[in-house]
């Protein structure tokens, strides 16, 4: 499969693309449903780490949506930022999600990548996510640790029963 996508390119994403990421959200995240104005909102906050996974003639396959943020303060499910911190604390991977059509394409790891660049960038000591759908393992081979702090799991149940937070260090 991987190189039948091999023609995928990552690009940052645009308020064109905001129905096809909604199409795409119910098919790859349907338990973890998003409204128009969270994408609307992290491409206005951060746009830099906004990101779409597109074919030559111009199909999107995937997305990715990342900003700076707090470390152990994730944000809610389906919900506002309102503001970027002042001095953020870990670089926060809020998606990342590709279509059937492009798994095992490379191309998550090929955005991890990039966004560790972002991060540093960024001045940013490591990167965090919460992990659901049963990614631990992919998150893992991307230098990804869990860390299982207990003041987290009533926050990490509202993603749902197998949500781990985890942490890549940069530096």
């Amino acid at each position: 499969m991987a190189s039948e996508h091999s023609d995928l390119r990552w690009r940052l994403m645009e308020a064109g693309d905001l129905a096809s990421i909604n199409a795409m959200a119910e098919v790859i995240h349907p338990d973890f449903p998003e409204d128009d104005s969270v994408f609307r909102e992290r491409m206005r906050l951060y746009g830099n780490g906004c990101f779409v996974l597109e074919s030559p003639g111009g199909a999107l396959h995937g997305y990715a949506v990342t900003h700076p943020w707090q470390i152990y303060a994730m944000p809610a499910l389906n919900s506002l930022l309102v503001e970027l911190p002042t001095h953020p604390s870990t670089y926060y991977l809020h998606d990342i999600a590709l279509m059937p059509t492009a798994r095992g394409s490379g191309a998550a790891a090929r955005i991890v990548a990039v966004l560790a660049e972002q991060a540093r960038r960024e001045d940013l000591a490591n990167m965090s996510l919460v992990s659901v759908n049963n990614s631990v393992g992919f998150w893992e081979k991307q230098g990804f640790k869990t860390e299982n702090l207990p003041e987290l799991e009533a926050k990490l149940k509202t993603y749902s029963e197998d949500a781990r937070f985890m942490v890549r260090q940069l530096r």
